[in-house]
């Protein structure tokens, strides 16, 4: 029986510890040769319960190179209800159009690109993340245009011999249609935290427990973090 080829020699995953970038590290683990595991700290309310979250996935995924950066600037920067205590953290309105005030000024861009340094410097030839379009918050920097545009920067902005990738598997699916996908790829998404707010038990009002709570109930299963 011959062996199948995988997609990439190796790859960098963006894990925060969420459930989507929990999902994603499955895929790309599936998908790659070798994987690496790429965090930031940015001065998030949760940032010590998603680092957890990361060192769990990682050592249930059996990933040995791993780099946690700090990004803090992004906190001193501001202006995201994430980094500045003075601003609450919304109820959740998945309803609404608009960019919450937890979307955090082009964060993306700043991790991307740390990661596509790290990413050149041990030959990565993709990076995989785990942002949704569709299902989302309404965050910018979670559409595919803007990977294709950030592609080009790569090209662009790398050595002639470098090629590297964005991955986004998730990016056209819905909150259901991921859940699905994380169990039948046999995810640890008991592992993953998705809570903007708290670190020990999930408030359940923000968007990112509603969605995740939405995600779960559409797709008929029972979200292992709840006991």
């Amino acid at each position: 029986m011959c062996k199948i080829r995988k997609k990439y020699n190796k790859s960098v995953v963006l894990v925060s510890g969420g459930m989507d970038s929990c999902i994603t590290a499955t895929i790309a683990s599936n998908e790659s040769e070798q994987i690496a595991f790429l965090h930031a700290n940015y001065g998030q309310r949760t940032e010590k319960r998603e680092l957890k979250a990361f060192y769990d996935i990682a050592d249930f995924l059996n990933v040995n190179e791993k780099l946690i950066l700090d990004f803090t600037h992004l906190s001193i920067i501001g202006g995201s209800s994430l980094t500045d205590f003075s601003i609450e953290v919304p109820e959740a309105d998945l309803e609404s159009k608009g960019i919450p005030n937890s979307y955090v000024p082009f964060r993306n861009a700043n991790i991307l690109s740390a990661a596509v340094s790290w990413s050149e410097v041990i030959e990565a030839d993709a990076i995989y993340i785990g942002a949704v379009e569709e299902d989302s918050s309404g965050y910018p920097d979670c559409r595919r245009s803007f990977y294709d545009a950030f592609e080009k920067i790569i090209d662009e902005g790398t050595k002639p011999q470098t090629i590297i990738k964005i991955e986004t598997p998730l990016i056209n699916m819905n909150k259901s249609e991921i859940v699905k996908l994380g169990f039948q790829f046999n995810s640890p998404i008991k592992l993953s935290w998705s809570c903007y707010r708290n670190e020990d038990i999930p408030c359940g009002n923000c968007d990112s427990c509603k969605l995740r709570e939405k995600g779960f109930k559409s797709a008929n299963f029972i979200d292992p973090i709840i006991k």
